[in-house]
């Protein structure tokens, strides 16, 4: 009945957040299957089925000649990888619980954890995928050569940090307007099939078509990782500073926005998803 509050220190707070963000972490993993493996090696599945589909596609539209001097299928990869890292942070940031969720009813649970938690799941899950999908692409057909692994890692880490400023944005308005946010967020991502720049490669590209693309930041994070992918590309109409300007400005404007939406929060917002 009685209790003596205890203040606990910074570094024991900082783990408890960090512990909440690890078990939710694990939670939104396992929400696409209830085994967690099988929930990787779903996404496994479809990076492969997506990979499959763009290197038919370009030997049937007769666009190999167009590719990086190097490994073509190292090519497609690179684009598909980073567009698949940054739209899946946007999805999975989208789909986290908001503040009318029953999940804040519990104290340790804020908005913040949520999003960490989702942003780090999708983060893990791609990362894991990348990693067996080129292992065993090196191990069953050729041996890979990444002339700069840690630039392009790095851009692999840029990719997500930009999808989780887009990701927060919409989760801002999501309350507001459910339908519009599906709406967009469902554009957005078909738009970046092409927008992101992963078909082609940039350095070809006209400068009166530059524009239509130079806006976009996964434009800059897919061209650069190339870059640094491949030992004779050199990327000229990209910067690698650009995304991680907006990203920031996003990432601002995004938890600005998140917090004003918490403050207003209303439990009939759920029925409006």
């Amino acid at each position: 009945m009685f209790q003596r509050p205890q203040r606990e220190t910074g570094l024991a707070s900082a783990a408890g957040i960090a512990d909440l963000i690890y078990h939710n972490t694990v939670r939104n993993v396992r929400k696409t299957h209830s085994n967690a493996l099988f929930a990787i090696l779903i996404n496994i599945f479809q990076t492969v089925v997506f990979v499959m589909i763009f290197y038919l596609l370009f030997v049937v539209l007769g666009m190999r000649g167009q590719a990086i001097r190097g490994d073509f299928m190292l090519y497609i990869m690179t684009g598909i990888f980073l567009y698949m890292v940054h739209t899946r942070v946007v999805q999975s940031i989208i789909s986290s619980e908001g503040p009318a969720s029953p999940m804040m009813k519990h104290a340790p649970m804020t908005t913040a954890i949520s999003i960490a938690s989702a942003a780090l799941g999708s983060l893990y899950i791609q990362v894991l995928s990348m990693a067996c999908v080129l292992y065993v692409y090196h191990v069953g057909w050729g041996p890979i050569t990444i002339h700069d692994p840690r630039g392009a890692f790095g851009m692999v880490f840029l990719a997500w940090f930009s999808g989780v400023g887009v990701g927060i944005i919409f989760l801002a308005i999501k309350p507001w307007a459910p339908s519009f946010v599906s709406m967009t967020s469902m554009i957005y991502t078909r738009a970046n099939m092409i927008a992101s720049g992963k078909m082609f490669v940039a350095n070809t590209l006209p400068a009166v078509m530059l524009p239509y693309f130079t806006w976009n930041p996964l434009f800059h994070v897919i061209d650069q990782a190339r870059g640094f992918t491949f030992v004779n590309y050199w990327p000229h109409n990209s910067a690698v500073m650009y995304p991680v300007y907006v990203s920031l400005g996003l990432l601002m404007v995004g938890m600005m926005g998140e917090f004003y939406t918490r403050k207003h929060a209303s439990i009939s917002w759920s029925a409006r998803r």
